[in-house]
C-alpha cells in the first residue's frame, strides 16, 4: 500500500533552517508528481511547492518562494523540502502528498502523516 512517512520538523529560530524529508513506498515513486502542503494553527490547508516528474519541473507558493526548495531522489524515493530563512509565518504541520493532485480542491491521491514545524524565538 502506498506510504508516504515526513520527517526533519522541530523547533528553529526565525532566519533558521530545516530539510523536510518525505519517504514514499508502495508505488512507483518516479512516475508521480509530488506536493508540500502544509496547515497552520487555526488555518486551512496550505499548498506549498510541487515537483513534476521526467525533468522534475518546481513550483512555489508566492509565500515561500525564494526561501524553500523541493527536491526529489528518485533512487531514493524520497522527496525534500529545504526551509531557508524561516519565519514564524512558517510554523505548521507539513505533509507530502502524491498525484493525482488538485492545489485548488486540495485533493491529493495520497498523504502523509505529516511533520511539525515551529519557528519561534
Amino acid at each position: 500500500q502506498v506510504q508516504l512517512v515526513e520527517s526533519g520538523g522541530g523547533l528553529v529560530q526565525p532566519g533558521g533552517s530545516l530539510r523536510l524529508s518525505c519517504a514514499a513506498s508502495g508505488f512507483t515513486f518516479s512516475s508521480y508528481g509530488m506536493y508540500w502542503v502544509r496547515q497552520a494553527p487555526e488555518k486551512g490547508l496550505e499548498w506549498v511547492s510541487a515537483i513534476n516528474t521526467g525533468i522534475g519541473s518546481t513550483y512555489y507558493a508566492d509565500s515561500v518562494k525564494g526561501r524553500f526548495t523541493i527536491s526529489r531522489d528518485n533512487a531514493k524515493n524520497t522527496l525534500y523540502l529545504q526551509m531557508n530563512s524561516l519565519k514564524s509565518e512558517d510554523t505548521g504541520v507539513y505533509y507530502c502528498a502524491k498525484d493525482p493532485g488538485d492545489v485548488a480542491t486540495m485533493i491529493f491521491g495520497s498523504w502523509g502523516q505529516g511533520t511539525q514545524v515551529t519557528v519561534s524565538s
